[in-house]
């Protein structure tokens, strides 16, 4: 049985563009650039932060966090940064009576930002204030204690397997792979996506997941 569903953020409920935009008009880069870039070191299996790295070797990445929201364009979030299925979707989830909890590598300030928006979930947790980032396995242990269920009865939700889908089936969770972003369409239909226990292309299929 279904109790809890954990979602991932990045590209499971917002879109990214927002983001690497302002760092590319940060950085005083064409956004098609760095999306390039993020796109070939996911690829190749590396952090997408690394792509900042290949612009500007040796940034300090908090430092320009920090300089980007004192000049006024720091982090942002807002009701068109989520994607279509979100609300609806977790609001559904919640009347099933599952546990709905959003953990994902994210910074506290986005943690901040999420809570501001009053989605219909149970909790909301970051990397960036637990200090442990995804794929360690100390996250899933936190995800689990956040949504107060064990493993088998917990589903987590991402785009990408090496972030999500993975450690979390390491970790004893159960796991779905949204076709959904860059990364789940990229991964889609490869060993590593059908790894994860279902596959789905929107969140309104978690509703009938839980159902079952």
């Amino acid at each position: 049985m279904i109790r809890a569903v954990v979602l991932d953020v990045g590209e499971t409920l917002i879109r990214d563009d927002r983001g690497w935009a302002a760092w590319a008009d940060w950085l005083s880069i064409p956004r098609h650039t760095l999306s390039a870039l993020v796109g070939a070191v996911v690829a190749q299996g590396r952090d997408n932060a690394e792509a900042l790295q290949l612009i500007r070797p040796g940034i300090d990445i908090a430092a320009e966090r920090a300089a980007m929201e004192a000049a006024g364009v720091g982090e942002h979030l807002s009701e068109s940064d989520l994607y279509p299925d979100v609300r609806p979707a977790l609001a559904a989830l919640r009347e099933t009576g599952v546990h709905v909890v959003i953990a994902g590598n994210q910074t506290a300030c986005a943690g901040a930002l999420l809570r501001d928006l009053d989605l219909p979930v149970d909790g909301v947790a970051t990397s960036g204030e637990w200090g442990i980032a995804k794929p360690d396995p100390r996250f899933f242990a936190r995800v689990l204690d956040l949504a107060g269920t064990v493993p088998d009865e917990t589903v987590y939700v991402g785009d990408h397997p090496a972030n999500d889908t993975r450690p979390a089936k390491a970790a004893g969770l159960r796991t779905v792979h949204l076709r959904r972003g860059p990364w789940g369409y990229f991964w889609s239909g490869t060993p590593e996506a059908a790894a994860a226990d279902w596959q789905v292309d929107s969140l309104h299929d978690l509703v009938r997941l839980a159902a079952t």
